[in-house]
């Protein structure tokens, strides 16, 4: 059973906490605090033992983690997706560090100052805020299957360790230009961390195939069903030309995302009976782009969407594609685009998309369109045992579909 607060102990709390944020930590003293409470500095010593301990129930309990872990434990159950968990922990994290700013700039400035068991008592807070996060991921991981680099209380520190230096940055400095604005900033740190720390092919990995050193993973593969690869295009349509041929190429070329973005203009070649890319990444390996996608046909050779997009450009850059800013887009900027044609949508293993599932969707195509896995190895650049579980799905949606055809005919016995 949870210990009800102690109201003493409570208003000790936010008064130290109101003076440690007007006049710092080391120039409060006990008694400054006892008197404004209304106690004696008795009582203080007898819930805390010392200032440092008092710091330490501060940082533990007041507004920067008042019930921010254990709310995050509940709210692991409901989140739809470790996007949604990460980006749903930094935004209360900077929130709660948003309204005690002057005791972050205290902490921060004053640290140096601190004895021992002050700088204990921080590490002490810290690491008890950790644990929180930590429960908090592993729950999201376990439920949603995922396979990370890093077990969930190493997440934990290195998202915490991100969040503080951006308060620290912006609690101290306003002129700085490391992020646009915050919404900027939670953007990239989360699609940072969901192709980092946790595997971009984390809900395609089959289940416990751990990868050891020198080891290839074999990937049970979740290939698109046409409907929804048809919708994702929709999608990137109503965005834009760029989205839209950004989109084609990704689902029309079997391409990684690192390999779109590294394109430039004078690595796209069209005629009237073919649409080419080179890839440098592939000591200048050319690549096909599809006309037809999941059974439609998308323009023609010399008018589709990526020749629409080249056509509106007024720049010259080389760069095939740019960001906002007028840049060679980069890959977090590219999954952001992903997540805004795929927001809402799941696959049909009820798993949120990701973008490694294009290529895995190209490819199976390819096989069922009579490519066989010789051709494909030379085209993609892969081994026969980086093949091989695409080649088993291409069987597996072979053999449903013979017997679904099979299902149709009469039956002559």
């Amino acid at each position: 059973m949870p210990v009800s607060p102690n109201p003493t102990r409570q208003r000790l709390i936010y008064t130290a906490l109101e003076l440690f944020a007007a006049q710092g930590v080391t120039a409060t003293t006990t008694k400054q605090i006892a008197e404004s409470a209304g106690v004696n500095e008795v009582t203080l010593f007898r819930h805390f033992g010392s200032k440092h301990g008092l710091l330490l129930a501060v940082i533990e309990d007041a507004a920067v983690f008042a019930q921010l872990g254990q709310r995050l434990i509940q709210e692991a159950e409901q989140a739809n997706s470790i996007h949604q968990a990460l980006k749903g922990y930094a935004t209360a994290c900077l929130q709660a560090l948003d309204r005690v700013p002057e005791v972050v700039r205290s902490v921060v400035g004053e640290a140096g100052h601190f004895p021992s068991e002050n700088r204990q008592a921080l590490g002490q807070g810290f690491t008890q805020a950790n644990h929180y996060v930590a429960e908090y991921f592993q729950t999201v991981i376990d439920r949603g299957q995922l396979h990370t680099y890093l077990p969930a209380e190493k997440l934990a520190s290195l998202l915490n360790g991100m969040l503080l230096g951006y308060a620290v940055i912006e609690f101290t400095s306003e002129f700085h230009r490391l992020w646009q604005d915050r919404h900027d900033f939670l953007e990239n740190l989360v699609t940072l961390f969901l192709h980092g720390a946790v595997s971009a092919t984390s809900t395609l990995s089959a289940p416990g195939n751990q990868l050891v050193p020198g080891q290839t993973r074999l990937l049970k593969v979740f290939d698109l069903p046409s409907d929804l690869v048809q919708l994702i295009l929709q999608r990137s349509k109503k965005i834009g030309l760029q989205d839209y041929a950004l989109a084609y190429i990704l689902f029309g070329a079997g391409l990684s995302s690192a390999e779109i973005v590294g394109l430039e203009r004078s690595d796209y070649f069209s005629h009237a009976h073919q649409q080419l890319l080179q890839i440098q990444s592939r000591n200048e390996q050319l690549v096909p782009i599809n006309q037809w996608i999941m059974g439609k046909r998308y323009g023609s050779y010399t008018h589709n969407p990526l020749t629409q997009w080249l056509k509106s450009r007024k720049d010259h850059h080389t760069a095939l594609f740019l960001n906002q800013a007028g840049t060679p887009l980069s890959e977090l900027g590219l999954c952001q685009h992903w997540q805004t044609w795929t927001e809402g949508l799941r696959s049909l293993e009820d798993q949120p998309l990701v973008i490694e599932q294009t290529q895995q969707t190209w490819c199976i195509e390819m096989l069922m369109r009579g490519m066989s896995a010789e051709q494909l190895c030379l085209l993609t650049g892969w081994s026969g045992v980086e093949l091989q579980p695409y080649v088993r799905r291409a069987q597996e949606k072979a053999a449903l579909e013979a017997a679904i055809r099979l299902d149709h005919k009469p039956n002559s016995v």
